[in-house]
């Protein structure tokens, strides 16, 4: 039986969340509310998990207004919450810190920081005891390097905020951790390679590869075996932790 069988779920960041149908088949049985910025994301996001059991919502999660009315609608449709996965997030730039641009910094603590906050000030009051929560952290949570102040200040914030949280909730035995995987063979690390490149003078794919001591990029299904562990109860006594998807590159 899938781990998440009858689950209720909702995922932010949903498109980059369920890139693969290797990713999708893990939630054949779950109830699932997906969340993004763009409906034709969400629309193929949907698509792709092929089950009649899905639910989009466009909204921005950095919005009060719009995380309240997102976590509403997944009430209103099945009455409850049992994993939440905050995945949405946004990389910035890479550029010395005298020249970082301040709107640029502000806008990824909101999407990573603000935004992973307000789904637990509104997802959480409606979650059943015992649930699982998630935030997508990142390696660059548990490092630093230099020029990427707003994504890597974003990521050690979240751990922050997970640690706090994780005591609130645990008397409701709601488990909260943060994932904390390296470079994934996917479309937002595309995106961030190719805007590296300029900055460091070389390839941004071969200079990751060259950093990670395994020697290569994540699967999005590696990741996800990951999530699904956190996510389901297999672990109901793991909170206030940080999974690293060992890539090596935080040793």
């Amino acid at each position: 039986m899938p781990r998440l069988a009858d689950k209720v779920c909702l995922l932010t960041g949903a498109p980059e969340a369920l890139v693969s149908r290797q990713q999708a088949g893990s939630l054949p049985k779950a109830r699932v509310m997906l969340i993004d910025l763009r409906a034709e994301d969400l629309a193929k996001a949907a698509a792709k998990l092929g089950a009649d059991r899905i639910q989009t919502v466009v909204a921005d999660v950095s919005r009060l207004a719009e995380v309240a009315e997102a976590v509403g609608a997944i009430v209103r449709h099945w009455g409850r919450i049992d994993f939440l996965f905050s995945n949405a997030g946004n990389f910035g730039v890479v550029a010395p810190i005298a020249a970082y641009p301040e709107d640029m910094f502000e806008a990824v603590l909101a999407m990573h920081v603000k935004g992973a906050s307000l789904m637990r000030k509104h997802a959480t009051p409606q979650m059943n005891d015992g649930g699982s929560v998630i935030i997508a952290s990142s390696v660059a949570g548990v490092r630093g390097d230099s020029g990427v102040y707003g994504y890597i200040t974003a990521k050690h914030a979240q751990v922050s905020l997970m640690r706090c949280l994780a005591k609130e909730l645990a008397p409701r035995r709601i488990r909260i951790n943060t994932i904390h995987p390296g470079p994934i063979a996917n479309g937002f690390q595309d995106a961030v390679e190719a805007n590296l490149g300029k900055p460091i003078a070389r390839d941004g794919a071969a200079f990751f590869d060259d950093t990670i001591q395994l020697g290569r990029h994540a699967t999005p299904n590696e990741v996800a075996q990951s999530v699904l562990y956190l996510a389901s109860d297999e672990s109901r006594f793991t909170t206030g932790s940080r999974l690293i998807v060992g890539d090596g590159m935080s040793a």
